[in-house]
């Protein structure tokens, strides 16, 4: 693109953008003739896919704003029209980020200006709610304005249909279509009004409906710390421990109300180094069973427990780990069905699954995959997301999974135990299948791509000793799965192992998920097995950072 293109494109777009801070941000940019910058906003779109968009806040079509969000609307409300959904019912939700609820009120007013009904959740609630409340109410589509547990400068835009689930393809490529036949926003009718903007009704049936996940009379009698990581679960998941008769939890205060600056925090995601603190100071000084978390827009749930030798004394589980727990929970409360889990997530559920004689489907990465899988009873992915009512809410759900998780470890308190027992139990009948990952955020995407190139280009022939008996390229699909940009080494020798290597589909990031799987022979060879898998896991971590070129 020229210079002359670029500014041709960039004065366009500023003559029709309807937001007053991006047009004010956007002249500046002009009046200053700053060629990179407008570039980086001007030298494509913005691309919807089967996460919807994502991206930083900013004018311009490479950046999260009004004009991109009234596009997308105008693309759903077209794909939904071509569908044979005219008239029918849009619901639209929204975190507390920064334009979040701008971003809603200009897509229910595309969704009635194209003749289709729109109605807003009444104030920013977790998105699991969102995705409740279009099965309930008999929704053709749902839109959630969030970012999850994006940086605080970022924002995004998730679309459902109106099985609950989000979409995947042909449904993505159809939508943007769609959008990028929108020639000008002046062709968009928003009327000023004509949408319902809910009451409390939807939001009082999820939480009725959060308690069929809990076994009527089983304890209730674990303490927890809570924290909502400046996000939206505060009022919904106290509410929901309310309803089930559990100790109201003790909040981490400086965390507990929505903030879209996330003041505390370099990233609000419980995941990211850091994030806790404020929540394992709470419990040192509160002395619970558990510390849970959500991330902002409430639908992952993390949890840590007390651990007399880490540092601090307490130590967050991994998403693994937490996913075996409430699948042995489950199995033990006498759940049939299908248990489910992405690619990347621990092999150990399936170990679960077939020892308890119920059915189990491996997906690609993401809910929009695990939700559609038949006959689901749980789902879960390693990076916190837990499906543990798939009935009610068809995505993952941080306010269920905080209920099932708190019931276990009541179970268990009750029988003096604690979720670390029922882990070592899962491990010495299963084998200890520790994971790890290997993140690497980027500023420039080329990396990602590079790494890749290199991997397929010169795939390693073993990593940490251990032989790579199959190197799959999933850019083909296989048997079961179709086609995704991702690598799957599975490697055999002293132990078994499986490595993963696939771009993040939400954040700058090239993520491998590794997992070596030790037998157990009994209790007291647990700490040999642990010591084994973390040093294993860290030398397939070098090797395949090595190879990758990262």
């Amino acid at each position: 693109m020229t210079q002359d293109d670029l500014l041709t494109r960039a004065q366009a777009w500023l003559a029709e953008d309807p937001d007053p801070e991006t047009r004010e941000e956007l002249a500046a940019l002009l009046d200053r003739g700053t060629t990179d910058e407008l570039a980086a906003r001007f030298g494509g779109t913005l691309q919807f896919g089967t996460a919807g968009l994502r991206g930083e806040l900013g004018a311009g079509p490479m950046r999260m704003n009004r004009s991109v969000v009234i596009r997308a609307a105008a693309g759903l409300a077209a794909y939904l029209k071509a569908k044979g959904r005219t008239g029918g019912l849009v619901v639209i939700g929204y975190d507390a980020r920064y334009k979040s609820a701008d971003f809603a009120r200009d897509t229910a007013a595309v969704m009635t200006g194209a003749g289709l009904r729109a109605a807003l959740l009444p104030r920013p609630l977790p998105t699991p709610v969102l995705a409740y409340a279009i099965r309930h109410l008999g929704a053709v589509a749902g839109v959630e304005v969030t970012a999850s547990h994006n940086p605080p400068r970022d924002n995004g835009y998730k679309v459902y249909l109106g099985d609950g689930s989000q979409i995947v393809p042909p449904a993505d490529a159809e939508i943007a279509a769609e959008i990028d036949a929108v020639r000008s926003l002046h062709d968009v009718p928003r009327p000023d009004d004509g949408w319902e903007v809910l009451g409390d009704e939807v939001l009082e049936a999820y939480l009725a409906r959060t308690d069929a996940v809990l076994t009527q009379g089983s304890p209730r009698t674990a303490r927890t710390v809570y924290t909502a990581m400046h996000g939206v679960g505060k009022d919904v998941l106290t509410a929901a421990f309310a309803r089930a008769g559990f100790p109201p939890p003790a909040l981490v205060a400086e965390q507990a109300d929505p903030d879209p600056a996330f003041p505390t925090v370099a990233f609000p995601n419980p995941e990211e180094p850091g994030a806790m603190d404020l929540a394992f100071e709470a419990a040192r000084a509160v002395d619970p069973d558990l510390v849970i978390a959500n991330d902002p827009d409430a639908d992952r749930c993390a949890v840590a427990v007390p651990a007399p030798d880490a540092e601090g004394g307490w130590r967050m589980l991994r998403g693994d780990e937490v996913g075996a727990l409430l699948a042995a929970h489950l199995v033990h409360k006498g759940a049939t069905g299908v248990f489910a889990e992405s690619i990347v997530s621990s092999s150990l559920l399936g170990r679960i699954a077939e020892a308890a004689g119920v059915g189990y489907e491996e997906t690609l990465t993401g809910f929009k995959w695990i939700a559609r899988v038949d006959g689901l009873r749980y789902g879960y992915e390693e990076a916190l997301g837990y499906c543990v009512d798939p009935e009610g809410v068809r995505d993952k759900d941080g306010i269920t999974a905080a209920l099932l998780v708190t019931e276990l470890a009541s179970e268990l308190k009750e029988q003096g135990r604690t979720l670390t027992d029922l882990l070592d139990d899962l491990a010495v009948a299963h084998g200890l299948h520790a994971t790890d990952q290997l993140s690497v955020r980027v500023e420039d995407l080329g990396v990602i791509a590079n790494a890749m190139a290199a991997l397929r280009e010169r795939p390693p022939a073993s990593l940490a000793g251990l032989t790579v008996v199959s190197a799959e390229d999933l850019t083909k699909g296989t048997e079961s799965l179709p086609p995704t940009d991702g690598l799957r080494y599975h490697l055999e020798g002293a132990h078994k192992a499986r490595v993963i290597v696939r771009p993040s589909g939400t954040e700058p990031k090239l993520k491998c998920y590794l997992e070596v799987v030790v037998p157990v022979g009994d209790a007291g060879e647990l700490a040999a097995a642990r010591a084994t898998g973390a040093e294993v896991l860290a030398a397939i971590k070098r090797d395949l950072a090595e190879a990758a070129g990262l």
